[in-house]
């Protein structure tokens, strides 16, 4: 009998353990992308007004940094939601799952440009993805071998650019910002050449690591940073999300990518070439335990926010076409577990 009561005592524990704290927890705690971030934040501002409770309490990680720290459990000491600037990599819905994270709702928010930003006060620029991966890329093809990017100023990598230096401040590894400029302007402009065309094995490995010799800088996961800096230095460019652009337009100018400037439509037809998916993911158990988490969810995809005139449309996020807003919206209020990404 004491033992029978000695193990429904540990039991007890081990419950409280895992639901008192988060029964405790009247602030919803969210991570992740520095670039849904602004539109996160927007959403807590709004939910607090509105609600009159606590605004969530909002830190820009990363997308990757992010997903680390959701990943990690369930319970009051872990984030609710995480904002993603690329869809979750199957390596990191193993992690969750392996944590007890296996119940998570994936909302898509919304599209957003990889911008490539200048000031004002510097000469307009028109670049190709091949032109992007030859200044910026650690190695480069020199006929049949590759090597160190030989490339100092933007006239090297093509004599029609401007005679200046090649300074571009980037986001971190750790970074969705970084992972999709990778993939849409790295990856796709090496494909461009002719070594690459021969070697197509070699994209990923070759083709992925940003070079450390001085005219890439990495400048943190803070987007307000490098505006700053580019705003200061006319020759330089900064690489971050469209609505840092759109919220700086005032200052800044954004480089053309083939012939096509970063705006609401051409990102939202998919002609400007270096545009992205946006994703917050949700904790589904923690609905029930978080005070306000359900109201703050059905607040961030309601019309007033994600719609064509919402708030977040005029924060620079490009809006979903009505039928896939209704879908993510019946998808984030109903909690729909998401299914284990292929990749």
């Amino acid at each position: 009998m004491n033992k029978l009561s000695i193990a429904a005592s540990t039991l007890a524990v081990a419950a409280i353990c895992t639901a008192g704290p988060a029964l405790a927890r009247d602030q919803i705690k969210i991570v992740g992308s520095s670039t849904v971030f602004p539109y996160t934040q927007a959403v807590a501002e709004e939910f607090g007004k509105k609600t009159g409770k606590k605004a969530p309490v909002v830190e820009s990680t990363g997308t990757g940094g992010g997903m680390k720290i959701f990943c990690q459990g369930i319970g009051e000491g872990n984030p609710d939601i995480t904002g993603a600037s690329r869809a979750m990599k199957k390596s990191e819905f193993e992690l969750c799952t392996e944590n007890g994270v296996d119940d998570v709702t994936e909302v898509l928010i919304g599209y957003d440009g990889l911008s490539i930003a200048q000031s004002k006060k510097g000469k307009p620029m028109d670049l190709t993805k091949e032109q992007i991966f030859l200044a910026l890329a650690a190695e480069v093809p020199d006929g049949d071998k590759l090597v160190k990017n030989p490339n100092k100023k933007w006239s090297d990598v093509d004599s029609s650019l401007p005679d200046i230096a090649i300074t571009a401040y980037g986001p971190p590894p750790t970074s969705g910002t970084r992972d999709a400029f990778v993939e849409l302007a790295m990856h796709e402009g090496c494909e461009e050449l002719e070594y690459f065309k021969k070697n197509k094995d070699q994209v990923k490995e070759k083709c992925t690591p940003m070079r450390q010799d001085g005219p890439f800088i990495e400048a943190g996961e803070n987007d307000n940073l490098i505006v700053q800096r580019i705003e200061a230095d006319p020759n330089a460019v900064g690489i971050f999300g469209y609505s840092f652009l759109y919220e700086n337009k005032d200052k800044l100018q954004g480089v053309k990518i083939g012939g096509v400037n970063p705006g609401f439509d051409t990102i939202g037809d998919g002609s400007y070439g270096l545009s992205r998916p946006l994703f917050v993911y949700i904790k589904n158990p923690h609905r029930k335990v978080i005070g306000g988490l359900n109201e703050f969810i059905a607040e961030y995809v309601s019309d007033d926010a994600m719609g064509e005139d919402g708030y977040l449309h005029e924060r620079g996020l490009v809006v979903l076409p009505e039928d896939k807003l209704k879908e993510m919206q019946d998808r984030a209020t109903e909690g729909k577990k998401m299914a284990a990404p292929t990749s």
